[in-house]
């Protein structure tokens, strides 16, 4: 099924020079002060992260894909309804908006529209209309939404995103999580105990960027409807992409591979350059990739340095003007042995053991999985000896969320840093909902998929439970989630559309405009005053 009938917005193209700097790379290293001749190892972490302003921002092309099956009735068809006139209210001319309604069959309830006030009044009479009955194809749900998506005539400087909601399992048709959504981010949201989770969070996460949030029983749609639309109405930048090329031309590099834990499309092409695609960044959000450089032993008798490899960072297609950097390690053949980490080894070790900790709770549940999985088919058999069993694996599992917890102690910083407390937040969460296969089926298996989604693609994710802190969170985000509870609690205040929200902004930050592209001319200044330092130096020298 094809569409070409979205309707033409508001131009949202922006001045080039206002998008100059608006994603930043940083490159701290982690090893000895100085590396040995010998054989070594080197770590590096490269982070990317985005203007913390959202005064330009892409144009927003939202499809909201919602099941409205018959076990949405009650509660839960007036949570959606609820959900979707917060979003619809937040959005403005420059954004577009379509509703996909799902249940045995699929049906799209209008074409991409601007948010104009009457589009506005229209989507909320549709909205309001909406009624729960039949079965539920998350399939045909998914394909109408990306089919709205791919029949898009207007697309410049606008980022196309999928909103796909459901709570139950799928019922006859194909598996959904063989759709490929290919470039279009999808955002999955599982809405109470009966919820296929695993499909949801499967289907997320083959997206570029997707995530997957849980919203247990009792919890209404707005607040995780409310956090992720924080994020994709401050979009700064998309088609992002972080470059490594190996230098190996002066024999030093023998390996270079990124650590596992950044869940994004990565590409290894003949000569050994790494390409990882992220896709869209929110205002105040980063990315961080680990890579660890294996060298050889070098003959050099002086010390000198080392250059590993050329990082370079994109958007928006534009390559040229984003400045490429070389890491670049010392080395000597009496390397120094500092007593205690710089901050720079401090803060790499820290996303290190992030990594360590991810890794060690997605093993956890996957354990707790496979022992529910097997408590379930003993009761239904009264297979004693297989319940016991069960009980064993899922007594692993939790030895290894101690070994999850070891992971978080033993990352070097201070004890009121946010990341250790956002982890032992978490983790206490997930010893509390792995404690009996009961907890762990309604309970662990949403909560531990959307902290495992959240951590891999380094975005917030919600998971039912707001008072915990969430390590990924943007000040916009934590302003609309605000704005969703007040709301929740009446419906019929008055609220914000996203260009008020940014004026607000911009009167409590009066630079926020352009201190960007402000810090773009200014560091192009400084190597501008750098070479010409190193040029004269040079020549005073011969």
């Amino acid at each position: 099924m094809a569409f070409n009938d979205d309707e033409k917005p508001p131009t949202t193209t922006q001045n080039e020079a206002n998008k100059q700097g608006l994603v930043t790379m940083k490159i701290p290293m982690y090893s000895k002060k100085d590396v040995a001749l010998t054989a070594d190892s080197v770590t590096a972490v490269v982070e990317l992260k985005a203007t913390s302003s959202a005064v330009v921002r892409e144009g927003l092309d939202l499809v909201a894909v919602v099941d409205v099956s018959g076990s949405m009735g009650g509660h839960k068809i007036e949570s959606v309804k609820r959900a979707l006139q917060f979003v619809i209210m937040k959005l403005t001319p420059v954004d577009r908006l379509s509703i996909v309604t799902f249940a045995s069959s699929a049906k799209r309830l209008n074409p991409l529209l601007s948010m104009t006030p009457a589009a506005q009044d229209k989507l909320k009479g549709h909205v309001g209309k909406l009624t729960a009955g039949g079965g539920t194809d998350i399939k045909a749900g998914l394909e109408l939404g990306l089919a709205v998506v791919a029949g898009r005539v207007y697309k410049e400087s606008r980022t196309a995103n999928i909103f796909l909601m459901s709570d139950g399992k799928v019922e006859g048709g194909d598996d959904p999580t063989k759709t490929d959504p290919g470039e279009v981010p999808v955002y999955t949201f599982g809405f109470g105990k009966g919820t296929d989770h695993k499909v949801l969070s499967a289907i997320a996460m083959k997206s570029i960027g997707g995530t997957y949030s849980s919203v247990p029983d009792g919890t209404n749609l707005s607040v995780p409807f409310a956090q992720l639309l924080g994020g994709l109405l401050t979009v700064v930048a998309q088609d992002v992409r972080l470059t490594l090329t190996p230098k190996t031309a002066d024999g030093d590099l023998d390996k270079m591979v990124v650590v596992p834990g950044t869940d994004y499309t990565q590409t290894t092409d003949a000569s050994g350059t790494i390409t990882i695609k992220f896709g869209t960044l929110f205002s105040g959000e980063t990315r961080k990739v680990a890579v660890n450089f294996t060298l050889k032993a070098s003959s050099d008798t002086k010390p000198y340095n080392a250059t590993l490899a050329v990082a370079r960072h994109s958007y928006a297609a534009e390559e040229t003007r984003q400045r490429a950097q070389n890491i670049v390690r010392k080395r000597t053949r009496n390397p120094s042995s500092p007593a205690t980490a710089g901050i720079e080894e401090q803060w790499v070790h820290a996303e290190l053991g992030r990594r360590s900790y991810v890794a060690f709770v997605s093993e956890a549940n996957s354990m707790a999985e496979e022992a529910t999985g097997m408590a379930n088919q003993a009761a239904k058999t009264k297979d004693n000896k297989k319940m016991a069993e069960a009980w064993r694996k899922l007594e692993a599992a939790q030895q290894k969320l101690e070994d999850a917890q070891d992971a978080v102690e033993n990352i070097m910083v201070d004890d009121d840093d946010k990341m250790v407390n956002t982890l032992r937040a978490e983790l206490a969460r997930l010893v509390e909902y792995m404690q009996s296969h009961e907890l762990y089926d309604e309970f662990g298996r949403p909560y531990a998929l959307a902290t495992i989604t959240s951590h891999c693609r380094q975005r917030a994710a919600g998971r039912g439970d707001m008072e915990i802190l969430c390590l990924y969170v943007t000040p916009r985000m934590i302003t609309y989630v605000q704005q969703a509870k007040k709301f929740e609690e009446n419906p019929k205040e008055p609220v914000p559309c996203a260009d008020e929200d940014v004026k607000k902004e911009v009167a409590e930050n009066p630079l926020a405009g352009i201190a960007a592209s402000l810090s773009f001319y200014l560091d192009n200044a400084i190597q501008a005053l750098q070479a010409i330092e190193k040029i004269v130096s040079t020549a005073s020298s011969t």
